[in-house]
């Protein structure tokens, strides 16, 4: 092993996926759930059963193809080409930096809770969020390692109070204020694939130790278990936490409340506990934020080596960071925050999450498929085709019903950011 560039272990591994998933989700979604009802909670758990799904296709495919970077564009590339794995791999990237501008804006909704000033000072709160998005730049470019570390201590970090709430909540739950199943003006069908849309965004990560793969020790055997173990843990920790808030929290305070688990502490043990656990939701949001910088240097250097992005997005640093890619993320992740600042905190997170969901169903779609016809191109055993085409079928389907389900208004935004990426393709192609 290269001293210079040390490589993470099976808990850094898993720290990235849980803390990748829990970051913004948790914290920020029951306000934006709030004003459908409960049926947020079925959605919770069907979006958990197809999440788990995909979850397993990456693992299995990180067994099959092992020790490479750039997880959903080398899986897809591998199968279907340059063009279709270069489109993957531009909207997988483009969900990342619009992911971590919404991780921003959570991180400044965590913190409103000690200083209110950043509900009310547009300013100040975008200001807040920038300063969160070059820090992690910074600790970024000191290498894997490092970013490791911090994965570890802020997942153990955010656990801690989630599990405070869900096990303390227990002893206070009343179900008289348990929202109605469905409060909207809509039918249970129109309001069900756009609350389960909304609750995906809380799952997108469950890929991310497959990203930086060549970075990640024993990666065959350590990324399929992280991959799972890392799912599990925050299926768990996503639908219980959902349920104790709506037993504690009458459905109009979570509505309103930038800050809902912080809240649901101070009833449960006064304005400290609200501290501790609105600290919790600070550090969740930032140890997220860490994580998707992180991730999102790789994806355009795994394109570079294979000469569909520019060569100097193959340049590292002295500690093996994609430097020049983690700078550029860190940019167009600070203009997507820049923009709309006027906006509530509540309405740009859920746009941003609206967005960022719809560019990595995508890849989703694509890997499934890619999963499938991998075994059939390798002439697996029947028995085999059979097992992965029925998984890669679900995750297939779970992928094209998501993508319909996450409205109009994001698949036309979504849509446009992916052709945007067709031209430059072709340019790449000329190039090379």
């Amino acid at each position: 092993m290269n001293k210079q560039n040390p490589k993470i272990g099976l808990l850094a591994a898993t720290s990235l996926i849980v803390g990748n998933m829990i970051g913004a989700g948790i914290f920020v979604l029951p306000a934006s759930l709030a004003k459908f009802g409960s049926i947020s909670i079925l959605g919770w758990i069907f979006t958990a059963s197809g999440a788990l799904v995909l979850a397993k296709i990456f693992s299995n495919f990180s067994k099959l193809i092992s020790g490479k970077s750039g997880g959903p564009y080398l899986y897809s590339k591998v199968v279907f080409g340059d063009f279709i794995g270069f489109l993957v791999a531009w909207g997988y990237w483009i969900s990342c930096w619009v992911n971590n501008a919404a991780i921003a804006v959570a991180i400044v909704s965590a913190l409103s809770f000690f200083f209110p000033e950043l509900i009310t000072s547009p300013i100040s709160a975008t200001l807040t969020g920038l300063a969160f998005i070059w820090f992690f730049t910074w600790t970024s470019s000191k290498g894997v390692k490092s970013s490791g570390n911090i994965q570890i201590f802020t997942t153990v970090a955010k656990i801690i109070p989630l599990l405070f709430i869900i096990i303390s909540g227990m002893f206070l739950f009343d179900w008289n204020i348990f929202p109605e199943f469905n409060i909207t003006d809509q039918t249970d069908f129109e309001i069900f694939p756009i609350v389960c849309v909304m609750t995906l965004y809380a799952f997108l990560g469950i890929e991310s130790a497959t990203i930086p793969a060549n970075s990640i020790k024993n990666p065959s055997n350590t990324i399929p278990i992280a991959t799972m173990i890392g799912t599990v843990i925050s299926t768990l920790i996503y639908v219980f936490g959902t349920i104790i808030l709506f037993g504690i929290l009458p459905n109009e305070v979570i509505m309103n409340s930038p800050a809902p688990f912080a809240e649901a502490g101070e009833i449960i043990g006064g304005k400290y506990v609200g501290y501790f656990i609105s600290a919790g939701a600070a550090i969740s949001a930032i140890g997220a934020l860490n994580g998707w910088i992180l991730i999102t240097s790789y994806m355009p250097m795994s394109m570079a080596n294979d000469k569909l992005f520019p060569k100097v997005f193959t340049n590292k640093n002295k500690k093996g960071s994609p430097v020049v890619s983690l700078v550029f993320g860190s940019i167009l992740t600070s203009i997507v925050m820049t923009m709309n600042f006027s906006q509530g905190l509540v309405s740009r997170f859920e746009f941003l999450i609206l967005l960022t969901t719809l560019s990595t169903l995508v890849p989703y779609l694509f890997v499934s498929a890619s999963y499938i016809l991998f075994h059939i191109q390798n002439k697996y055993l029947k028995t085999e085709i059979f097992k992965s085409a029925s998984l890669g079928l679900i995750g297939l389907s779970y992928s094209v019903w998501a993508i319909f389900g996450s409205g109009s208004e994001s698949i036309y935004y979504g849509s446009i950011l992916l052709l945007i990426g067709i031209p430059f393709y072709f340019i790449m192609k000329i190039k090379s």
